[in-house]
């Protein structure tokens, strides 16, 4: 008889799918699958340089491959792949794959030459300098790994104006075969170690397996095999199987895989699906890059602003913390798309199983089989999570917690998990752990939370349109949206009402997160920036929201607040007019409302269980009948837990270390030591630690000095009234050169910011600023960003500029700042600083940075000489005294 856990999910929203029969997904515990290898976490230009997207992001997401340009390549701007070498190594990432192709504009590839011999020789003597260039990097170039072509099928060897003679290689090789070879022989020579990949095809073609024979004879066998999939999850098991095939046929021993294109618009930015490529990925162990459609340096649509990841970017931090090995999982409908899928582990040093599913709405049955009483006991701890759908741009928190148990293991050693009210849109995580040992499971993270799709609201007044059907199965070019449609008509000059009918459980206040986006380059938008638009409760109490702004039209991001209902019947509306407030400037799309009861189990400290966290030189210990959770985990000296935590804003919080006593620890924050007495003791207690933490992901690392310190978890929550800030307007500062206040941003504080930063070091804003004391502080920028370059094809190419902040006149350093989408949106971007006591100087400059040579600069206006509008900035101790 199995054992069954029940869970507290989601209230679906209206007109979602109830199966009759729930679907059993199945993992079986015994079926060893292999080493788990963390491949799907990839991506293709999803680094624009060093801060954008910030390490935080990149470690937290464990970013193993990048597939990116040329350096000073002029496809985009940003993501030259020797700029982005050091920040994505050592943040932990493996192995850069440097387009060399993308040395040339344009996509066929633009390389001049009156015939192909000509076309090639230039791209010979731009590969000579690739390599050169790369050998300078020390030992970051054992990271690197060049791909000489891109797509050459439909491109350089393709049929086009372009190719080198209209000569597609799928129709006859030979001319690509000889390309190959030549190339291949080049880089070896001028790099013997050199990684060659290829032949990096747009999809897996038949003709591969001739490729793999020809370079097999003329000993040119690419060190690791590329190709794209632009198809489905089925596509990447049934291709994998096939190549390996060929291998065999062919007599080439096994090589590195990596599918450097994977997904569509409609799939990034969505746990549920994404987690389907995800689970094949894995299965076939091998290493793949999510596809690259829109913006380069958000990580494919995981990172919002510099330092925030959205729900796809939790996908990838559960993912990436999974170990030891992958386990069988016997999905209801295996391999198919738009299903039920997962992936998940058994490590059996750590005692611990993760599984990560989704796929499908409604009900389904996760069952664990062969439960190992031997690592698990009679009883185990089951942690259950959702990772929702947040948008393309809209910040995440960590994953709500559904339900924390424990519960007996069935005489036939299974563990059932009925997962009710799921949502297509969202993954879910699964941790079991052994029980049995009185840990005190933890709350669920939400209580009661609803939906409310736009498409079922009542508009009323003038312009009305319902869009869509948005992304589908069908059309994956398009973007995922709630219920696949969502409602315009709230802009300049309306008068439209969107009224949503909600019905609440109880009195309280509510957290309310408008689902919407203004496409940033419309000509509405462009005046003002963010749409404004007005929320009611019942016609009472007036809010103006400022909804998200995106690259395109149909990109989400939420805006959020909150609204005190009673139990019971209640009208919110969104309205272009306001009596009191005003009117809407711009245009907006609204996808939904979600609502959720902001009661103890919202307010609460967040919890982090240290056997849940990325563990160095330790694992978690099941003996400590007084912890929380499932259990503890010991930290000898040099030992670590490392936790990635969530803050909503720039500002304090108070982080409280509970643990079980035996030694001491030191606390480091986002990789810097905090300047704190050591934590810990000799008896159980909680160090109460107050940092200020940046918007969006915190690194937390807790390392053991003294002893054997036995660590529980981090419960951390905003506070306020112990980190003294001190704001200091930019127009307040010594302004020199061409920099200047200026009223032309309405949504800067007080109306003045200051522009014209940057284009020398003579143009600069100058900040005295008053420490009370010497030491680690936070500056937080509020600044805005929307300088774009001209594109070739469908990817906007936002550019994000940079700051030469230096303090006391020390040496400067280089922040980039990236796309606010409008001057007139301003983000908050935070930076560590170490200042003395008393008076201090910072001063921001820019400067036009040159080609990595140091010689010549980009012509396509893709690196921008100009700092960002700086509106105030914002001091702040990094911690308590």
């Amino acid at each position: 008889m199995a054992a069954v856990l029940a869970t507290m999910l989601a209230i679906p929203s209206a007109g979602t799918a109830q199966a009759a029969d729930p679907e059993q997904l199945v993992i079986d515990l015994a079926t060893d699958t292999g080493a788990f290898h963390g491949g799907a976490s990839g991506s293709l230009y999803g680094i624009y340089g060093d801060g954008a997207p910030s390490r935080n992001l990149i470690e937290g997401m464990h970013l193993r491959t990048v597939s990116t340009k040329a350096q000073d390549g002029p496809q985009h701007p940003g993501a030259d792949a020797l700029e982005i070498l050091p920040p994505f190594v050592d943040s932990g990432g493996k192995d850069v794959y440097i387009y060399m192709t993308d040395i040339y504009r344009g996509f066929p590839y633009q390389w001049p030459g009156a015939n192909g011999p000509e076309r090639l020789a230039d791209f010979k003597e731009k590969i000579k300098k690739q390599v050169a260039q790369v050998k300078t990097t020390g030992d970051y170039k054992d990271h690197v790994v060049y791909v000489p072509f891109n797509e050459p099928e439909g491109n350089m060897f393709g049929s086009g104006a372009w190719s080198y003679n209209n000569v597609s290689w799928l129709n006859n090789p030979q001319y690509f075969f000889a390309a190959w070879k030549e190339t291949y022989h080049l880089i070896k020579s001028l790099d013997p170690d050199a990684r060659i990949a290829g032949p990096n095809t747009s999809l897996l073609f038949d003709q591969v397996k001739g490729f793999l024979q020809y370079a097999k004879a003329n000993d040119v066998v690419p060190d690791v095999m590329t190709w794209h999939e632009l198809s489905s999850p089925a596509a990447v098991r049934t291709s994998v199987a096939k190549y390996r095939q060929w291998e065999k046929e062919v007599g080439i021993d096994p090589l590195p895989i990596n599918v450097n294109e994977y997904g569509h618009n409609y799939h990034l930015s969505v746990p549920g699906q994404v987690i389907q490529w995800v689970s094949a990925i894995e299965e076939s162990k091998i290493d793949a890059d999510l596809a690259y459609w829109n913006i380069d340096g958000n990580l494919n649509d995981s990172a919002v602003d510099a330092n925030k990841g959205n729900g796809q970017w939790w996908l990838f931090n559960a993912y990436g913390q999974m170990s030891g090995h992958t386990v069988q999982v016997t999905a209801p409908h295996p391999n198919q798309q738009y299903t039920l899928q997962g992936v998940a582990t058994l490590d059996a040093d750590k005692k611990q199983s993760r599984a990560l599913f989704g796929g499908k709405s409604g009900d389904a049955n996760v069952v664990f089989d062969n439960v190992d009483p031997k690592l698990f006991g009679k009883t185990v701890h089951a942690t259950v999570q959702e990772i929702p759908w947040t948008g393309q741009v809209g910040d995440s928190a960590e994953p709500l917690r559904l339900a924390d148990q424990e519960v007996t293991v069935g005489t036939d050693g299974t563990v059932t998990l009925p997962m009710t009210g799921m949502n297509e849109m969202s993954a879910y995580q699964v941790i079991l752990s052994p029980g049995g040992n009185g840990g005190e499971p933890a709350e669920p993270s939400v209580s009661w939370r609803k939906s409310y799709e736009a498409e079922n609201a009542t508009y009323t007044g003038s312009g009305y349109s319902k869009n869509g059907p948005e992304g589908t199965p069908s059309n994956v070019g398009k973007f995922a949206t709630s219920g696949n449609y969502n409602v315009g008509g709230l802009r300049t000059d309306s008068d439209g009402v969107l009224s949503f009918d909600v019905d609440v459980p109880q009195t309280g206040t509510y957290d309310l997160s408008v689902f919407a986006n203004s496409y940033n380059l419309d000509g509405r938008v462009r005046e003002q920036g963010p749409t404004n638009v007005f929320l009611r409760v019942d016609g009472k109490d007036p809010q103006e929201l400022r909804l998200t702004l995106g690259y395109k039209w149909v990109v989400w991001g939420h805006t959020d607040t909150t609204v005190k209902l009673t139990a019971g019947k209640h009208k919110i509306t969104l309205a272009a007019k306001d009596a009191d407030l005003g009117v809407t400037k711009g245009d907006a799309i609204i996808d939904k409302i979600d609502l959720a009861l902001r009661d103890d189990n919202v307010t609460r400290p967040a919890i982090y269980e240290a056997e849940y966290a990325t563990l160095t030189g330790t694992r978690p210990g099941y003996t400590h009948p007084e912890a929380s959770g499932p259990g503890a985990v010991p930290l000898p000296k040099g030992a670590s837990a490392t936790f990635w935590v969530h803050s909503s804003t720039d500002g304090e919080a108070t982080v409280s270390l509970d643990h079980l006593g035996g030694g001491k620890a030191k606390v480091s924050l986002n990789g810097d030591t905090l300047d704190i007495p050591k934590v810990g003791a000799g008896k159980k207690g909680t160090d109460v630690v107050r940092v200020f933490l940046s918007a969006g992901i915190n690194k937390i690392t807790v390392t053991g000095t003294k002893k054997n310190l036995v660590l529980d978890r981090l419960r951390v929550a905003a506070s306020s009234g112990n980190l003294a800030t001190k704001v200091y307007q930019a127009e307040g500062g010594t302004l020199s050169g061409a920099a200047k206040a200026t009223e032309a941003y309405t949504f800067a504080t007080g109306g003045k910011a200051v522009t014209d930063i940057g284009d020398g070091k003579a143009n600069a804003l100058t900040l005295d600023i008053v420490a009370k004391r010497a030491g680690q502080h936070a500056v937080t920028i509020r600044y805005s960003n929307a300088e774009q370059a001209p594109a070739t094809h469908y990817n906007p190419d936002p550019i994000a500029r940079h700051a030469d902040l230096s303090v006391n006149g020390g040496p400067a350093r280089q922040i980039l700042f990236p796309t606010t989408f409008h001057f007139n949106s301003f983000r908050d971007l935070t930076v560590p600083v170490t200042l003395k006591k008393g008076t201090n100087r910072l001063t921001f400059t820019a400067e036009e940075l040159p080609d990595f040579n140091g010689d010549t600069y980009n012509q396509y206006d893709q690196r921008s000489p100009y700092a960002p509008v700086i509106d105030q900035v914002a001091v702040t101790p990094l911690t308590e005294k």
